[in-house]
Order: structure tokens, then sequence, then C-alpha cells
């Protein structure tokens, strides 16, 4: 045996034999020093297998075996991050005798090196002992799903040396590092090439014994055992991940709420059915999560869960008085409503919806109702929406998918008979995602609603517990059919005298406290409170002015602190320091009678206007035009007044075809404020006889009505907040068709009072009130 000096290359988790090459990555800066030393001294270098590939600084005496192998480097290549790699070609077994340092090399010892032991055998042992290691290569490939490769189990049947076979059998078939090195270590050929044999045979054996096994698991587990099986194999595949749910503790959560849940057992067979297939799911599957959400929204559902229902109809009465100022009519009907709910002891009631402009106490009139009742209040917001499914919910076919609003508001409430309130019910859209308005049809008819089906539940839901009361700023927008299963209440605008007591009684203690104030340190006087009203303030409710007052009350606030003041009084005159100059200026009647402007009355949803219309008459060639910002309906209204004019020429001693050598213009002030309806008709009729007969029309009248082709006056409404316009601007007479009289005779005496109301049935009625007599000056 031949001993050599050379450098010491520990290798982690491989091995290398003679006769074999390997491509190895170096990084440690102590084989770094090693391979350059050989390079540089005959490229010879002496590797041996770590015991512990886990140990980074190594210490050769104790770390790394004592076998191994003298190699030759082939070829040493630099990659990126101070990484070399090294291809190497065993030579020969050596075994470490010595450890001692050498300049240019940390680890230097002394090897020495074995000659391969050959025996001398029979041609017909070699040959069997050949034959034996391939049969036992075959069998490893078949008992193994990673089969060595074609070309490796060729090229180990053209090897003629035993020893150099079963090297290149451990080298390309065993995988254990410690079972390499033991084939490593043995230096005699037969025994090797035997080791090698039973080293492959007990794989092989292993192999086999669990391929066994696992047909026998297949053949014997049951179904529900298989489910346990991977139940528990999942388990451990999620703790090892570090993201272990216990599903099985949920599911049992799950079916004890199912147990205990105050509902049908059709219902509950639903739930239970979908647990189930949740139980058969991987928890992070996209459908588990939507099948969770469905359980648990079914879970929150008060089936069965009723609140004791209340109805006191003096502390009803009393919490709406307490509440609200005036609104005698309102007050009245809901008491009425809530007298009929009590005695028929259901709730088949008609649905009830206020109408009224923005402001007004819609819904704080409902929320008083909730709390007569004692029940849960539940507001929805039906202002904008335009899909169906806000209604009815979602399909579940897709992650998202959510249940309708009033499934949602019933899971709110935690009551299956609460009271909502569907808010601004008129501003609901349609497009191409459905018509909600179509949807309200079956929750708000009492014959359907107790078979409501979500299509997010799947299942019916039972509203016909539910107290819904609906609000709206106009009847125009809500369609027909769902109008029809309404029963409308008018809130009404507020007069002046209203506005003052609501200021006074609700919004300054409301205002006075929200801005830390008391009654004590700031008095708003009554003339600055009816200044605020009619200066500061055009509505038909009274939000505007609680904004404005809350104006008031900052200012205050403010000169309490920066000027020291304990006291202050806002009078009418102090108003303009707090609120500055008066924001809104109405159109009073004129001193003196005018030719072709006559005065109309106007609803709008912010309360009622007067409007003036102009007509001037030119010479022409028969041009009609109306310019300022109206509608259709207002067109076709002049249209239809200019046809009657025509039609009774001769009774106002007109020409037959002056509409032929005339143009007539009508114009409408303030053209940014739109303006349409049909109520204009008589206004127009008369401003344009005016123009064209050059007669004036008295400045303290003012009319309203639609009008025919026949010249009769029909109907119209808004007549409350239309005769408080009248009034706010100085007019004290006013013209009405006669079928409106019955609608005069409800309204509250504050509203006609000092004002004279003239019936007319024919557009010649109103022509005789409004026209003055001749004046030779005209304002």
């Amino acid at each position: 045996m031949n001993k050599m000096d050379l450098p010491i290359l520990p290798l982690r988790g491989v091995n290398v034999f003679p006769k074999m090459f390997l491509h190895f990555n170096a990084r440690r800066e102590a084989s770094i020093e090693a391979l350059t030393y050989a390079m540089d001294n005959q490229q010879i270098i002496f590797v041996s297998a770590q015991k512990d590939p886990s140990i980074e600084d190594v210490d050769v005496t104790a770390d790394i075996y004592e076998v191994g192998t003298v190699v030759r480097i082939k070829q040493i290549v630099k990659l990126p991050g101070n990484v070399s790699r090294v291809l190497v070609e065993g030579l020969y077994r050596g075994e470490l005798e010595k450890v001692y340092p050498m300049d240019g090399a940390s680890a230097f010892g002394r090897i020495r090196v074995w000659d391969d032991e050959e025996k001398v055998m029979l041609e017909t042992e070699r040959q069997a002992q050949i034959s034996m290691a391939l049969e036992a290569v075959e069998k490893y490939g078949r008992s193994h799903d990673n089969k060595p490769p074609e070309a490796a189990i060729h090229a180990l049947k053209s090897i003629t040396d035993v020893g150099m076979l079963a090297d290149s059998i451990a080298n390309h078939l065993i995988k254990s590092v410690e079972n390499k090195q033991r084939v490593l270590e043995e230096n005699d050929s037969e025994i090797r090439i035997q080791l090698v044999l039973q080293i492959l045979n007990h794989e092989i054996e292993l192999a086999q014994i669990r391929q066994k096994l696992q047909r026998k698991t297949k053949s014997v587990i049951e179904k529900n055992q298989k489910d346990y099986y991977l139940r528990e194999q999942l388990k451990v595949i999620q703790s090892e991940l570090g993201d272990a749910v216990d599903v099985g503790e949920e599911i049992e959560e799950y079916k004890t709420a199912i147990q205990n849940l105050n509902a049908d057992e059709k219902i509950k067979e639903k739930i239970l059915k979908e647990v189930n297939r949740l139980q058969r799911m991987t928890i992070h599957s996209a459908e588990s999560s939507v099948i969770r959400n469905y359980v648990e929204c079914m879970l929150e559902m008060p089936w069965n869960v009723v609140t004791e229902e209340e109805i006191n109809l003096k502390k009803a009465e009393q919490i709406l008085e307490e509440d609200h100022y005036g609104l005698v009519k309102v007050k009245e009907r809901v008491l009425e409503h809530l007298a009929v709910r009590k005695m028929t002891q259901h709730g088949m009631a008609p649905i009830i919806c206020l109408v009224g402009p923005p402001g007004t106490g819609k819904t704080s009139i409902a929320k008083s109702i909730a709390a007569s009742l004692q029940r849960q209040y539940i507001r929805i917001s039906l202002g904008g929406v335009r899909d169906e499914a806000e209604i009815r919910g979602h399909r579940r076919t897709y992650i998202g998918a959510m249940p309708g609003r009033l499934v949602t508001a019933l899971r709110q409430a935690g009551t299956s008979n609460p009271m909502i309130l569907l808010d601004e019910i008129d501003k609901m859209n349609s497009d191409f995602k459905g018509d909600p308005s179509a949807a309200l049809l079956e929750v708000l008819d009492s014959e359907q609603n107790h078979q409501f089906r979500d299509h997010y539940l799947e299942v019916p839901v039972d509203l016909s517990r539910v107290l819904f009361v609906a609000t709206a700023n106009t009847l125009r927008t809500i369609p027909r059919p769902l109008l029809d299963r309404l029963e409308i209440i008018d809130v009404a605008s507020y007069t002046e005298n209203e506005k003052y007591h609501i200021a006074e009684q609700y919004l300054i203690p409301k205002q006075l406290k929200k801005h830390g104030l008391t009654k004590s340190q700031l008095r708003i006087k009554k003339e600055a409170i009816y200044r605020v009203v009619n200066e500061y303030t055009r509505e038909a409710g009274v939000r505007q002015l609680e904004r404005r007052i809350g104006e008031i009350c900052r200012k205050a606030a403010k000169e309490f602190l920066m000027e020291h003041k304990k006291t202050m009084t806002v009078s009418g005159k102090g108003v303009e320091k707090y609120l500055g100059i008066p924001k809104i200026s109405y159109e009073m009647k004129c001193d003196e009678p005018q030719i072709g402007v006559a005065r109309g009355l106007a609803w709008t949803e912010v309360g009622g206007d007067t409007l003036s219309i102009e007509v001037t008459v030119m010479p022409g060639k028969g041009k009609f035009q109306i310019t300022g910002c109206i509608g259709d309906i207002m067109k076709e209204s002049a249209s239809t007044a200019m046809s009657y004019i025509r039609s009774k020429s001769q009774d106002y001693e007109l020409a037959n075809d002056f509409y032929e050598t005339v143009d007539i213009h009508i114009h409408i002030p303030e053209g940014a404020v739109p303006k349409d309806g049909p109520s204009a008709g008589v206004t127009l009729v008369v401003s344009m006889l005016s123009a064209l007969t050059h007669k004036p029309i008295r400045h303290d009248i003012a009319m309203t009505g639609e009008v025919t082709l026949r010249g009769r006056v029909l109907a119209i409404g808004g007549l409350k907040e239309k005769i408080l316009a009248a009034k706010r601007a100085g007019i004290i007479e006013v013209i009405v068709p006669e079928n409106n009289r019955r609608t005069i005779s409800e309204l509250d005496d504050e509203v006609i009072e000092n004002v004279k109301i003239h019936y007319v049935k024919d557009v010649r009625d109103v022509i005789e009130l409004a026209f003055a007599a001749p004046s030779k000056e005209t304002c």
C-alpha cells in the first residue's frame, strides 16, 4: 500500500467511488483552499463524507469518515456567490492516517492508499456473482416507483469486473450515505458484491412489504374509515404547514346549532345537507367558503323568533305628540292603522307609504311607530337601487354571493316581526340587472309574502309578520302595480307658523345641546326664527331650518369663548350678523294690474311657489314660441290654451286669422329652475288672452288649474303648498278648480286664513275673475 500526503475535502451527503465521476458544489472557505492547493499540486485530493451533514465547521479528525476516495480534479467552474462547481474522478480508496497543517491548505493529511483486492475466482463463479447482482437490480427496479433509467441498467450489464460492478450499483441505486459508506469501506471485491446484494435485497423486501400493506389497506378499509384516514392525513399535513384547523370540531358545532335552531324541519334538513357537503370538502376549497357562509347565514336567521308586540294607543299617541309637531291627519291615520292591527291581531293591514317633500319628518314618524309598538326598527334605503338581486338576493353560484336586503334586515333585527322602513321607494331604478320595484311586489303583497323566496337562501321566508312602512317624495315615479299595494298618507309641507313651533320646541333645544349651550346662554327671539324661516330657507320641511339654527349656535359658541360673554340674544335684526345677507327672496305681487302677465301657482318637491307667466304679442307671421326651463307637459298646456283661444276668437273680439298676423312669445322667468305640469293651463289662457286683447290682469289674484280644449278646468294637486306660496307673495285671492273644493275643506284653518278662494268649473269664470278694469298704466 502506498502513502500520499494530500489536502482533505469533506463532502456533505455524497460519496465518491473509484472509477466514478461526481459533480458537487464547494462553497466553504476550507474547501476552496483545499481545491486551490490541489490544482497547484498535481490536481489530486482526498475526499470523504461527513458523518453529520449539518456541521458547517468540520473537524476532519472527528467529523468525517476515515475511509474515503483519492480523486483527480477534472474541472472547476466558478459560479456566482463564491461557489465552485467541481467535477472529480475517483481513483482509488484511501484511509486517513494522520492530519497535520500545511501552508495553503487548512486540512492536510497522510493517506494510506488501498489496492483493490480482486480475488482470483473461477469464470463460472464470477458470472454467477454478476448475474445475481443484475437480477437484484431488475427486482429493485420493479419494486420501486423511481425505477433506474434503462441506460444505467445497460451500463451495469456491460461491466465484467465484480468489484467495479458493486461500486457502480452502490453509486447509482443505494440512497443512504451510511450504506454507501459501508460499501466504500470494503476493499474485498467478493465481499463487497455480497454486501451490495444484501442491501438491495433489504430495500426490495421493504418495498414489497409496503406495497402489500397498501393493497391490503385499500381492500379492507370501508368508505367511512377511508375518509377518516384521509382526514387524519390532512390534519398531519396541515399541522406540518402550520395552518391546521379542527374541521371536525367546527362541523360538530354546526350540527349542535342545527339541533337547537328554532325552525321548521325542512329548513333544518336543508342546513344539515349543506353541512354534510362541507364535511366532505377540503377546508381551503373555494366552494367550502361559500357553503360555510351559507350555513352561518341560515343559522343566524330568526326563523320562528317573534318579539311580543304591545299596541297601546294612548302610549302611541303620546310618543307621536312628543316627537312631532302638527301633522294632525298623519298622526290620526297612524293611530287608526295601529287600532286595526290590535283588533285583527295579525299583520294583514295595508302597507303604509308616507309621501311628502324632503325634511317633513317621514322617517322619524316611522321610527316613532316602531317605538310605539316596541318593535325592532330597521331602515332599508332604496334610493338608487337598480339591481333586482338587492331585493331577492344573489344565486349561490359564485364567490361573493349574499342574501338580499330584506333577509339581511331580518338577520340584523334578530326577530321575524321587526318594523322595516323602505326609505325612498320612489327613487328605485331599473336596468339590465332587473327591476327591483317588480321584486317588491311580492314583498309588499300580504297574500304572497308569507312564502317569499330569496335566491340565496333557496327556502321560503315568512315576511307576513313584518310591519312595512315606506317613504317617498312623489308618487309619479312609483310604478302603478307597486303603488296599488300601498296605502298613501300625505305628509304635507309645514306652514310658517308650524315651522316656528317646530324650531322653538324641537330644533333649537336639539342644536343647543349639540353645541354645548343652554337656553339661558343663547336665546333666539320669535321674530328671529320667523326671519330665518322666510329669508334664509326655501323648503317644505325643516331640514335647512335646522342647519341655519345650527350655524347660529356655532358662531355663538365661538363668541362665548373668544369674547367671554355669558348670555346672548339673537333678535330679528341680529340674524344677519350670524347668517349674512338673506339668501332667499320671493317674488311679491305687483303694485298695479298688468297686461299679459298672470300669476300662477306651482308645486315643487321643496314646497309651493308662485309662477309668473309673461306673454308678448308682436306683429309677425304667426310664430308661436315658449321659453324658460319647462317640460313637455307645460308645452302641451300652452298649445291647448292657444287652441282654446282660437276656437273662441269671436267671443273675445279677435279676428279669425289673428294668429297669422302676430308672433306670440310666452316666457316663464327663472329659466334655471325646471318647471312642468298641467296646472298652469288656466294661467296660460289668461296671460295670452290679456296680451291679445290688451286687457290688464289683476295683480292681487293667483290661479291654478288644468284646462281642456273645451275650456273645462280640471282638478290639480299640491293645494296646500300653493296657497302658502300665494300668501307668502302677498296675494289674498286664489282661483282653484271646483273639483278641489273637498281638498280645501281638509286643510287646516291656519292655511286658508285671510285667503279668499274662488272655485271655477270653466275657464270663462277664470277670465271674468282675473281681468281687472281697464287701466291707463301698467307696471
